[in-house]
């Protein structure tokens, strides 16, 4: 099949008089990795919710394929290849690391064989499938967090869009989040949206990133020159979660 773009058109979200997202249009590609930044009050995480199909936006329209989501519940999406993962990522801490990322495609609807077949090959892909026996609450902070990257990707999504999947990771771990991103984008083939304070991570990871403030929409492009751009740096001044 022939994918397209994850697309958001002209989105609009109010909260009583409180406009959060004022006419937000993006487009992500077949196997991009597409960083959302902003500071804190921006509306990222309305933003996705309503991407993921978590919130219900007062205008404009979300499409996969050219196909409208609008009025679809996350299951719904998710069936149709969107796919969310949470800033906890919490992992059920009694299944084995191979029973957790299983899990990821037998929600969908997959036979425990295809389930099993997809956890084998992806813990592969990102170099965990030592830990596949383990139980969850035996593994680190930043293994649990591959793990749950695994299960994200075992329901093999068109688009996975991640909150903060970098959150708790050390200096040591960041890289091999990085490493993993790329080995899923070249093996897997979807395309990402990662909402991350770490700007570094977001630089390193995507080819592109997107900045809101205050709900608008101030830069789409290269990560390089996300904060060189006049309004992006005004919109950050003196905002500490920036590093």
């Amino acid at each position: 099949m022939n994918k397209k773009a994850f697309q958001a058109d002209q989105v609009s979200k109010s909260f009583g008089a409180l406009r959060v997202l004022d006419n937000v249009s993006i487009t992500i590609n077949p196997g991009e990795v597409v960083g959302l930044l902003g500071p804190n009050g921006a509306g990222k995480s309305t933003f996705i919710n309503i991407l993921a199909g978590y919130e219900k936006q007062d205008g404009g329209t979300v499409t996969i394929d050219g196909h409208p989501l609008d009025g679809l519940s996350p299951s719904a999406r998710a069936k149709l290849g969107v796919a969310r993962t949470f800033q906890s990522g919490r992992l059920f801490s009694k299944l084995t690391v191979a029973e957790n990322v299983a899990l990821g495609a037998i929600g969908l609807g997959n036979s425990a064989k295809v389930a099993k077949e997809r956890t084998q090959s992806i813990l592969e892909i990102l170099g965990i499938e030592k830990l596949s026996p383990y139980q969850a609450e035996s593994i680190s902070h930043g293994n649990a967090r591959l793990v749950g990257l695994a299960r994200a990707v075992a329901a093999h999504p068109e688009y996975l869009i991640m909150d903060e999947p970098a959150a708790g990771l050390n200096e040591d771990e960041a890289p091999r989040l990085i490493h993993a991103l790329e080995s899923v984008t070249k093996n897997i083939g979807c395309g990402m949206l990662l909402v991350e304070h770490n700007v570094k991570l977001v630089t390193d990871a995507c080819s592109r990133v997107i900045v809101l403030a205050t709900g608008t929409l101030i830069f789409d492009g290269d990560p390089h020159e996300a904060l060189k751009h006049e309004e992006v740096k005004s919109a950050y001044l003196g905002n500490a979660g920036v590093h």
